[in-house]
């Protein structure tokens, strides 16, 4: 099947009760048993069901199956935000004294998180650009995971996946990608040597805006070294399945944060429409990036342009598609905020994968809290806008930036 037929038609979209075409919304907190044996088998995961919300949910479980389809995992767990899927996906397999390794241009939240794990003696060391010669500076025997985003946010930098999957398994750590502004429509992961993949479904994926959510899918194709990474003491007999097994029985749900299941009621039938929505999210993106481009005065960075310096890996990885964001500079803070404020359908908001458009002034919103040469490195500027494109006519959003610009003149 191909992309949209398996989203409506895949492996994973079982009969759902009653024949409904959607999974029903168990929004209940517990489940009861026939008898206390049923009760006791499924709490020590001999038998199959349900017994807590903050454990497991039947709504929350549908949608989870479906993402892993799409990614081509071997399990998918479903948290309370992306920022949620991030922390567990990390601490589920780090003790004090491991370090992280990841790239200066990644979304400034997550920058922000790893600030904190510092404080619980987990270190992170940045690179400017996340590719084997500068991940090679900082390796060292302390190191236990590469992390890294498929499309930057919003510095846009594409990751080369396999390069970095080769040189991180060559020294035997996982890398962890998340791919929120790529999607599953543009390109999976896991099948160019990632191990794990992490989504904000909050954006793309739910499509609408309704629901705050994560989601973290494991490949199982990690060779876990268990003397190497403490976190899995106890769990050598699961093998490759032991970051799963971990995740699910221990770390995600100790620290309780799971998906509401009317979140992943909202966010499958979100999921049903990811891939119409990112064509024309995306061809639109495109279009407008050129349109702007055309205006004087306006440095506009959209990695489909010909002469963009990752056109490349555009087409070897991202299947020739330039994703739904774009940034583009204009001179100065003011003459931004001035630009911001006379769009007429262009939204003004902190989120982005919308079906609308939404625009933002990252450096005194999302990276607030950074030093000026940190901002740099993420590709943020005191003359930045960011797009992230929605659904409309384009030709309405080409004259609605142009109109906002030339106004300036």
């Amino acid at each position: 099947m191909e992309f949209n037929t398996r989203l409506l038609h895949g492996d994973s979209v079982k009969p759902y009760a009653d024949g409904a075409t959607l999974p029903q919304i168990s929004q209940v907190s517990a489940f009861q048993y026939n008898s206390a044996e049923q009760q006791e088998a499924v709490f020590q995961h001999r038998a199959t069901g349900f017994a807590y919300t903050r454990v497991a949910n039947p709504t929350v479980a549908a949608f989870e199956q479906r993402i892993n389809e799409l990614e081509g995992g071997n399990a998918a767990i479903a948290c309370s935000s992306g920022m949620s899927a991030i922390t567990l996906a990390l601490l589920n397999m780090l003790c004090t004294g491991d370090e992280i390794i990841t790239s200066r241009g990644i979304y400034g939240g997550t920058i922000d998180l790893l600030e904190d794990l510092e404080k619980f003696g987990i270190t992170t060391r940045y690179v400017d650009h996340l590719t084997p010669e500068e991940i090679a500076q900082v390796y060292n025997e302390r190191t236990r995971v590469i992390f890294g985003e498929l499309i930057g946010n919003p510095s846009l930098e594409i990751l080369n996946v396999k390069a970095v999957a080769s040189y991180a398994h060559d020294h035997g750590v996982p890398l962890i990608v998340d791919a929120t502004t790529a999607t599953p429509y543009i390109a999976r992961p896991i099948s160019m040597g990632a191990d794990i993949v992490i989504h904000s479904t909050t954006k793309y994926i739910n499509g609408s805006g309704n629901a705050v959510s994560g989601i973290i899918v494991d490949s199982a194709k990690f060779k876990w070294d268990f003397e190497k990474f403490r976190a899995f003491s106890g769990y050598k007999k699961y093998g490759p399945y032991a970051y799963t097994i971990r995740l699910r029985t221990d770390i995600w749900e100790n620290m309780g944060g799971c998906m509401a299941p009317v979140s992943a009621y909202l966010n499958t039938i979100g999921l049903e429409t990811l891939g119409i929505r990112m064509e024309r999210i995306t061809s639109n993106a495109e279009k407008l990036a050129y349109a702007l481009r055309g205006i004087e005065g306006i440095t506009v960075n959209y990695p489909k342009f010909d002469d963009h310096p990752q056109r490349a890996l555009v087409d070897s990885e991202l299947g020739g598609n330039g994703g739904g964001i774009l940034t583009f500079r204009v001179g100065s803070k003011e003459k931004a905020y001035r630009i911001l404020n006379r769009l007429k359908y262009a939204i003004r908001a902190t989120s982005l994968g919308d079906v609308r458009t939404l625009v933002i002034y990252p450096a005194s919103t999302l990276y607030v809290r950074r030093t000026k040469e940190e901002m740099e490195a993420s590709g943020v500027y005191d003359d930045l806008i960011r797009v992230s494109v929605g659904i409309e006519d384009i030709n309405d959003l080409i004259e609605d930036f142009t109109q906002a610009i030339r106004d300036e003149e």
